[in-house]
């Protein structure tokens, strides 16, 4: 199904780019393409007993669709007042409303909730941000030690390097996206964090 159709389907409007606020730290809206949503969607990670964070939320696509695709609830959180508007624009209309819910805040302030056990990244701002962020989600497991599982879409080296450095995460799988678009780029995946096996280590040192 084309964007357009999800769009329609969900009674949302997502599509378009914006980049008329973005600077070297936070990086242009532009949303998740559905067919990357789906593979997610299918791939088991996402059930109807999550929730799921969604960083950089913009008009709220990744969440509208995820709610209603895999059952979980989501938050978005946006920092641009603007896209912040488009996206309760579209909570007054979506379909899977009653499952969503958005924020107004910069990421690397915004506290965890406890019952957040998943997180979406679509590139929203630089790896100097994402450090802070990902201090915010540890700062939430270790006040309330559960699996949180990182979902990073098109990741850049930068990410990657920086991930593979934090010892309470581990890289858990990834879900190839390459065969969804006609260039082979080798950034289409879905890479997969996870503090699970880091919380287990924990458990079985105290044991």
């Amino acid at each position: 199904m084309k964007d357009a159709q999800w769009d329609k389907l969900l009674r949302i409007r997502t599509s378009g780019r914006d980049d008329s606020r973005s600077d070297q730290y936070r990086y242009p809206y532009e949303p998740t393409p559905y067919s990357v949503l789906e593979r997610l969607a299918e791939s088991g990670f996402l059930t109807k007993k999550n929730t799921l964070l969604d960083y950089g939320s913009g008009k709220g696509r990744v969440s509208f669709f995820l709610a209603y695709q895999a059952g979980c609830r989501c938050i978005g959180v946006e920092a641009d007042d603007r896209i912040y508007a488009a996206g309760l624009e579209n909570l007054e209309t979506a379909a899977s409303s009653g499952k969503t819910a958005f924020e107004q805040a910069e990421a690397e302030k915004y506290k965890v909730p406890e019952t957040v056990d998943r997180c979406f990244f679509f590139n929203p701002f630089s790896v100097e941000i994402l450090k802070k962020v990902t201090a915010r989600i540890l700062e939430s497991w270790y006040e309330t030690p559960r699996e949180i599982i990182l979902f990073f879409y098109y990741p850049s080296d930068e990410y990657i390097s920086y991930l593979m450095s934090v010892p309470e995460m581990m890289f858990t799988d990834e879900i190839d996206c390459r065969d969804l678009f006609p260039k082979a780029d080798e950034r289409e995946r879905i890479m997969i964090f996870s503090t699970a096996v880091q919380e287990k280590k924990d458990d079985d040192t105290d044991n």
